[in-house]
């Protein structure tokens, strides 16, 4: 079983940035797409980012394109989230995800962390 854990949340104001990180073990990482997603408070889970295997394809929601960055270091097992000019709408529980095979924008996912919370006041 691969084991992940996510890091970095905390308190921010509006315009602000934080970077988030997910320690993966268990596993082999680089075997492993990888993404980030969020649930707010009432809402769905959903998309954040997404990068392949090697980190040589990112993909983005629309609501986060031009102000998030997903990354991998595959030496040393870890997923990162650079979040640069947070709003109130990117407060949520931020979790990542690592997935067999190709990397998707869907839920279907084969290993989830427990998540990180992210609260950007206004």
């Amino acid at each position: 079983q691969v084991q992940l854990v996510e890091s970095g949340g905390g308190l921010v104001q509006a315009g602000g940035s934080l970077r988030l990180s997910c320690a993966a073990s268990g596993g082999i990482f680089s075997s492993y797409g990888m993404g980030w997603f969020r649930q707010a408070p009432g809402k769905e889970r959903e998309f954040v980012a997404a990068i392949s295997k090697s980190g040589g394809g990112t993909y983005y929601a629309d609501s986060v394109k031009g102000r998030f960055t997903i990354s991998r270091d595959n030496a040393q097992n870890t997923l990162y989230l650079q979040m640069n000019s947070l709003t109130p709408e990117d407060t949520a529980v931020y979790y990542c995800a690592a997935r067999k095979f190709r990397v998707t924008i869907d839920n279907s996912y084969d290993y989830w962390g427990q998540g990180t919370q992210v609260t950007v006041s206004s």
